[in-house]
């Protein structure tokens, strides 16, 4: 038994639809793009490193099997790459900016990429390795391409990928970076508290708003064998590898970290819902952090601050205005 793995069990057909997922490389990611491809839509992969996004759309095309031959309806669809560096605001905006163009419809954005436990480093733009990858280019990244999905509903979904880990994070207004003191671990927890706090208060603007046609999500995937031991024995003490190593067998394959992600993206039920945290295919409680509006709100306003976006201006105005915005580089 593999920590609790629940399976979307459905067979919804993507044909027509857009969906872009980050950090679809590796990892569940590209677990996710293999399913979403196999339900016949145009998925495109926003990674880093053009060479690996390269290698998993081969392997994902050879590994799916050939039933649209004999049933078109069943026939797989697209795989696109993208190039999209997070750790650098001028990718983000880039990326942005070619998929405006090259896409006319955007239905569903599965922010999924992340680093965990990265020793402390600055990005080229002046934040935190986790607080930048993990959230604000993320942040970032949503709000630029949502004009295109609100253009693409109803129907549509904003998936973030979060993680338990939330449960041990608080979001440090006076320094986000950590650098009074900081730890891989508190950075990690900080950056998936964010991602759902994010999820709310996004949740909370479109509703305020009154747009209607997009849901949007957090998840816990799961404790995935392929995220974790790089950097554990600089985050923890030496010897933690060894020891995560002795309990893999029972971790969550990739396959099986990437269900609640497509539970999100394709299950009715959950095309119902909006604004909630999910964990094994079904909605659960977050902490009482990640339940906290006021919190979110503030969150929302300091990362549009830091991105040098208008941080009190109307939701529809900031929608309507972003492409435009200069975004500090």
């Amino acid at each position: 038994m593999r920590f609790f793995s629940n399976y979307c069990n459905n067979d919804v057909r993507l044909m027509g639809k857009t969906v872009i997922i980050t950090g679809a490389n590796c990892g569940i990611g590209k677990e996710t793009a293999r399913d979403i491809y196999r339900r016949g839509a145009r998925v495109i992969l926003a990674c880093r490193d053009i060479n690996k996004a390269t290698e998993a759309v081969n392997d994902i095309k050879e590994t799916t099997s050939s039933a649209g031959e004999k049933n078109p309806e069943d026939k797989p669809g697209q795989l696109v790459i993208c190039q999209l560096d997070l750790s650098s605001l001028t990718s983000v905006k880039n990326c942005a900016q070619h998929l405006l163009k090259t896409e006319p419809a955007i239905h569903i954005l599965i922010n999924n990429a992340g680093v965990f436990l990265h020793p402390f480093e600055k990005t080229e733009n002046g934040f935190e390795t986790h607080i930048q990858v993990n959230h604000l280019a993320h942040f970032l990244l949503t709000l630029l391409l949502l004009p295109r999905i609100i253009e693409s509903g109803p129907g549509c979904r904003i998936i973030n990928v979060s993680s338990a880990a939330h449960l041990g994070g608080n979001i440090h207004f006076e320094d986000l970076n950590l650098e009074r003191s900081y730890s891989p671990v508190r950075a990690y927890c900080q950056s998936k508290l964010a991602n759902i706090l994010f999820t709310k208060e996004l949740n909370k603007q479109l509703i305020t708003a009154e747009i209607q046609g997009i849901h949007v999500y957090s998840l816990h995937p799961g404790v995935v064998k392929t995220e974790l031991c790089r950097y554990m024995d600089a985050s923890f003490f030496r010897g933690m590898t060894s020891i995560v190593r002795l309990i893999q067998p029972f971790m969550k394959t990739a396959e099986q970290g990437a269900q609640t992600t497509l539970y999100c993206a394709v299950d009715e039920n959950a095309g119902k819902e909006s604004g909630l945290y999910y964990d094994n295919c079904r909605t659960a409680r977050p902490s009482s952090k990640a339940c906290n509006a006021e919190l979110a709100t503030r969150l929302w306003k300091r990362s549009c601050e830091l991105l040098g976006l208008p941080s009190e201006v109307g939701f529809q105005e900031l929608v309507k205005t972003i492409s435009g915005e200069e975004v500090e580089q």
